[in-house]
């Protein structure tokens, strides 16, 4: 700049110059408090976070496509539902996904196997019992969250150490799916459907009772575990060729382009 303006070096020695400055550094400080309480809003820094299997497993191209398969219909009503109509939990058999070594456990319950899968640390299943066995320091992650109501901010991810403490999740809940179509369907397909390794996750009861049986339209987990939820979630009405209502099909949009900006589908 030409030799008319006033030096930097002038002003910074100037009352004037000594105040902007002290503003700044206010401005900078509030920034950096605003940024670090917005991210301790998201995750407690104490509570152990979910581990590697919440990772989604597919790209951007193909959640987009399958999200693009999904047919949009009214939902149904709930006349006649009953979990019964969901017949669980069944034995371990080979159309319920839970392949490699966890085929070996066919005396098992699909709740027994998915447990086992889902464990932190060495805990075993006995294939002959079906008795899961959990030494110190194994148990089970929370993997979806839930938001605290007193506070509004996600609380700690919790560990269960206690298999009968642990909820047996239904990524697409029963009565959503018969919402859905399933109502329609025969028995067996809804035991399928109530049974599949692909619709199952172990939760923590609180994070599971504030879902209930709510689509992505009014509920998506507020921790880590959201964009595998999507996946599976979208897997699963494929799967069984079960609706979605035009404002849950809006959800899934806006989540899946949520977890693109965030990474989460490669």
């Amino acid at each position: 700049m030409g030799g008319t303006g006033m030096k930097w070096s002038s002003i910074s020695g100037s009352p004037l110059g000594r105040a902007l400055l002290a503003l700044a550094a206010a401005i900078c400080l509030a920034v950096v408090v605003t940024v670090a309480n917005s991210l301790l809003d998201k995750v407690d820094p104490t509570a152990p976070g979910p581990g590697p299997a919440n990772a989604a497993t597919v790209s951007g191209k193909e959640i987009g496509d399958l999200v693009g398969k999904l047919v949009v219909a009214k939902e149904g009503a709930m006349t006649g539902y009953t979990r019964e109509k969901f017949p669980h939990w069944d034995t371990n058999k080979p159309e319920h996904g839970f392949g490699g070594d966890l085929a070996q456990y066919t005396k098992c319950t699909s709740r027994e196997v998915m447990m086992l899968r889902d464990a932190t640390g060495k805990v075993t299943l006995d294939p002959k019992t079906c008795e899961l066995k959990i030494p110190a320091g194994a148990g089970w992650q929370d993997r979806y969250g839930f938001v605290d109501k007193k506070t509004g901010q996600l609380g700690p991810y919790k560990f269960i150490t206690d298999p009968a403490k642990v909820d047996a999740e239904h990524i697409v809940a029963l009565a959503e799916a018969w919402r859905s179509g399933a109502a329609d369907r025969d028995e067996d397909t809804r035991r399928r459907i109530a049974n599949d390794s692909l619709n199952l996750v172990a939760a923590d009861p609180s994070a599971n009772r504030s879902k209930g049986d709510q689509d992505p339209a009014n509920y998506l987990p507020p921790g880590n575990f959201r964009c595998a939820y999507v996946e599976h979630y979208v897997k699963v009405k494929i799967k069984y060729a079960l609706t979605v209502d035009t404002a849950e099909h809006a959800a899934l949009r806006t989540a899946v382009d949520d977890c693109l900006r965030r990474g989460e589908f490669t």
